[in-house]
């Protein structure tokens, strides 16, 4: 069985792990991949680690298991989120010393979800173990941004997707990787600075690359909105977005992913 993690050395000669993919992949306790496999790993060597994560999440003990494990590590741990870390992954991430954030990365929290089957005294009992894993998933986040209970209790409820900048503002994250990279924008020389265009629509999410969550963006959408200068019987019928949100002709509509992804905002 193929392990979700991986040791690397960088450069520098400094201990790197990926995490990638499903977190569990529904063995972490089984004969193949155990906790005990994870801990061993991790402390084969001394010194400070590097987590880059890009992953959909997962189990939800799986992930609380790294998390303790990696706040208890002795060296200094920096999180670096590269593409993704949703639900069980960015509890994880919230066990760095330092998290920081490619800007186009995405963070998203929600609550924690099961299957549950039997009387109802059985669902009674699913539900209240709900609510306990969600006061111990809003344990880690407070202790990471200290934001008040309620406030990650809702952001949780909403299931929050969170690009970079938002991430850094509500201190899931320290810091946005390359960001002094950036060349500053330049002025003109006459004159002061073109205000932006307040009513200019702003596509502030990404898609996400996953398969999984990818699925989830095409089952939303499914409908075009038609414009609002042509009469709706002469409009044609709406495009297929593939995957990686182009049409059968390869080309972006801009427009209709602005608009039916308000939700990701």
């Amino acid at each position: 069985m193929k392990k979700f993690w991986n040791w690397i050395h960088d450069d520098s000669g400094g201990r790197v792990l990926r995490l990638e993919g499903p977190i569990d992949n529904e063995s972490f306790w089984g004969d193949e991949i155990t906790p005990a496999m994870f801990r061993e790993d991790l402390e084969a060597e001394e010194g400070d680690v590097t987590v880059w994560i890009n992953s959909p999440g997962g189990n939800v003990f799986a992930a609380a298991e790294i998390y303790t494990m990696l706040k208890d590590y002795a060296g200094t741990v920096t999180v670096r989120i590269a593409s993704l870390a949703a639900s069980a992954a960015s509890v994880i991430a919230m066990a760095g010393d330092k998290v920081q954030m490619s800007p186009t990365a995405l963070l998203m929290i929600h609550d924690p979800s099961t299957i549950a089957m039997g009387n109802a005294k059985d669902m009674e009992k699913a539900i209240e173990t709900l609510n306990e894993v969600k006061e111990s998933i809003i344990n880690a986040y407070i202790a990471k941004t200290g934001l008040r209970h309620n406030k990650v209790a809702e952001l949780m409820e909403s299931e929050t997707w969170m690009n970079a900048k938002k991430a850094l503002d509500l201190g899931f994250c320290d810091e946005i990787l390359y960001e002094g990279k950036t060349p500053e924008p330049t002025q003109e020389p006459d004159g002061d600075p073109e205000e932006p265009d307040k009513d200019a629509p702003v596509l502030e999410a990404q898609l996400y690359s996953t398969k999984q969550m990818g699925l989830a963006i095409l089952n939303r959408l499914r409908t075009s909105a038609p414009a609002a200068e042509k009469p709706p019987d002469t409009q044609p019928p709406a495009p297929t977005i593939g995957m990686d949100g182009t049409t059968e002709d390869g080309a972006m509509p801009y427009q209709i992913l602005m608009k039916q992804l308000e939700f990701l905002k």
